[in-house]
């Protein structure tokens, strides 16, 4: 019997650090939970966040290189977004066994010791199947319901069937395929199922929270000089790509760059200095300052907010200076952005919605902006009219209110 169990899944999380850094570090950001509710071990919802949740005695029946095996295995349904696919499909036993037959494939043959009882595509009953390696949970899905329903008294029929009845109690059931053998079906990922009673913003949340996590890892990764795992790098490379601008914002702020609020000075060699010469000439430069309103109100979706997060990084790279205001009733937080994208943003306010206090900043900083960007979902009307030129940037999901004062957009989505 092993007396410290949470010190053995360390010792064994250090295994999986040396041979495969990036499934180590990310096992480091996991909550761990020990609990007799479960029959094996499972991811489950910690809050936004996930944890791995390991049955004792399920542990003290594995091998040591089936202890390294079960916690990638549970890294990868994390990483791969089973959770995310729970609530869209109808048959969760069946998900269950489809995403169990992608990722094991990509767990090292060394870690499945003679305790590992994983389900793999080239063992019974699957192996009948024939199916593809590595095509993906969503086609083993299709190709298991498809062989289920055509053959109803089939070992993959007879397999399901135990697998509903493991999940339906927790307890292990003995079926003998066609051939005589004999397999045991155990519960699977029993945890899931809280993903499907939460709403869809906790959802995305969850979602970008895991994202965060698997960007965080990648790029200690490869601070220490080692390898995104190649099952892994398409999808971690798509997360640091930003989505399009909506807007043409280049030619939207040319507009506005008449006197502009800031001015500066560069050295230049490009042309010559007409006082000293042999030295380099002054350029001078004028540099936009935009101020930027994001509508924070209980009424904007974090989808809304992800959206204009997006606008705001595009703004900034055409070379405007950028004063953030965030607003619902009434101002927030200000603060210059730099070009920095925040995972974790969380917007302050979220109560009632109005803009005058906004419009009133800016006739109190007038001197300061070339103009405002108002970024909001519309449900709201104003009777202050704004000193500077402004356009209203309504988020995809909403209608334009034609009533706001000054130009007015949608970002269509």
């Amino acid at each position: 019997m092993i007396d410290n169990i949470h010190g053995d899944i360390a010792k064994h999380s250090k295994t999986l650090m040396f041979r495969e850094p990036f499934y180590g570090l990310f096992l480091i950001g996991l909550n761990k939970e020990l609990s007799d509710s479960v029959a094996t071990a499972c991811v489950a919802k910690d809050g936004i966040n996930t944890k791995l949740v390991v049955s004792p005695k399920f542990w003290e029946t594995l091998g040591d290189g089936c202890k390294v095996a079960v916690l990638k295995h549970e890294l990868l349904h994390i990483a791969f977004k089973h959770l995310q696919m729970f609530d869209e499909y109808e048959d969760k036993t069946l998900l269950n066994v489809a995403a169990d037959l992608e990722i094991n494939q990509y767990i090292q043959d060394e870690y499945k010791d003679k305790t590992w009882d994983g389900l793999e595509i080239d063992k019974a009953p699957w192996a009948e199947l024939k199916l593809p390696v590595k095509a993906g949970t969503r086609k083993y899905y299709e190709l298991i319901k498809k062989e289920a329903e055509q053959n109803p008294d089939g070992d993959v029929a007879k397999f399901l069937d135990a697998a509903k009845a493991a999940n339906g109690d927790g307890e292990p059931r003995e079926i003998t395929l066609g051939d005589g053998t004999k397999v045991t079906v155990k519960a699977s990922h029993e945890f899931w199922k809280q993903y499907e009673n939460m709403d869809e913003a906790e959802k995305k949340l969850m979602e970008k929270q895991i994202e965060h996590q698997l960007k965080d890892t990648a790029n200690q990764v490869q601070k220490q000089r080692g390898h995104i795992p190649g099952e892994l790098k398409e999808l971690i490379d798509s997360l640091y790509v930003s989505e399009e601008a909506v807007i043409d914002w280049r030619a939207y702020l040319r507009r506005f760059n008449g006197m502009a609020s800031k001015v500066f000075t560069k050295k230049t060699r490009r042309k010559p200095n007409k006082r000293f010469y042999g030295n380099p000439a002054l350029k001078i430069k004028q540099r936009k300052n935009t101020l930027v309103a994001i509508d924070t109100s209980g009424s904007v979706s974090n989808d809304d907010l992800r959206e204009f997060l997006s606008e705001i990084h595009h703004i900034y790279k055409t070379g405007t200076e950028i004063t953030v205001i965030e607003c619902d009733a009434q101002i927030g937080n200000v603060y210059e952005y730099k070009g920095q994208f925040s995972d974790d943003y969380k917007a302050s306010g979220r109560g009632g919605t109005s803009y005058e206090p906004v419009l009133d900043y800016l006739w109190e900083h007038k001197d300061r902006f070339q103009n405002l960007i108002y970024l909001t979902d519309g449900e709201c009307s104003v009777s202050t009219i704004p000193c500077k030129p402004t356009l209203w940037v309504h988020c995809s999901g909403r209608s334009i209110n034609e009533d706001l004062p000054g130009a007015k957009v949608q970002i269509k989505s």
